[in-house]
C-alpha cells in the first residue's frame, strides 16, 4: 500500500465508519496519547522497565495507530504525506549527506 493509498483508505473509513473526522486539536492530543503509548511499549521491550504480568509487546500495533491519527490529520489539513516525505528526504539528504558518515561516534 502507497501513503496516498492509506491516506485514501482512512478517509474513506471515516467516512463510513467514523462519522466525520474529529477536530485538528482532538487529534493531536490523540496522537500524543498515541506516541506516550509507542513509548510505553518500547521502553519495556527495550528499556529498563518490565511488562506488568500478561502484558507483552506490541510495538507494530502501536506504531499503526500513530501512523493512523497522522494519516487523519494529514487528511483534514489536506497536507500529501507523499509530497512532504519526499520533500523531507530530499532536505535530509542536502543537509546531512556527509554529517553522519563522518561522525566518529557513529563509527563502530
Amino acid at each position: 500500500m502507497t501513503i496516498k493509498e492509506a491516506q485514501t483508505l482512512v478517509d474513506q473509513w471515516i467516512k463510513k465508519y467514523g462519522v466525520r473526522y474529529f477536530s485538528e486539536l482532538t487529534n493531536m492530543a490523540c496522537l500524543t496519547e498515541e506516541v506516550g503509548e509507542l513509548a510505553r511499549v518500547i521502553a519495556r521491550t527495550y528499556g529498563d522497565q518490565s511488562f506488568k504480568p500478561g502484558e507483552q509487546s506490541n510495538i507494530g500495533e502501536e506504531m499503526a495507530d500513530v501512523l493512523w491519527v497522522l494519516i487523519c490529520l494529514a487528511n483534514q489539513t489536506g497536507v500529501d504525506l507523499t509530497k512532504e516525505l519526499e520533500k523531507s528526504i530530499e532536505k535530509k539528504t542536502k543537509r546531512d549527506s556527509l554529517r553522519h558518515i563522518q561522525n566518529e561516534k557513529l563509527k563502530a
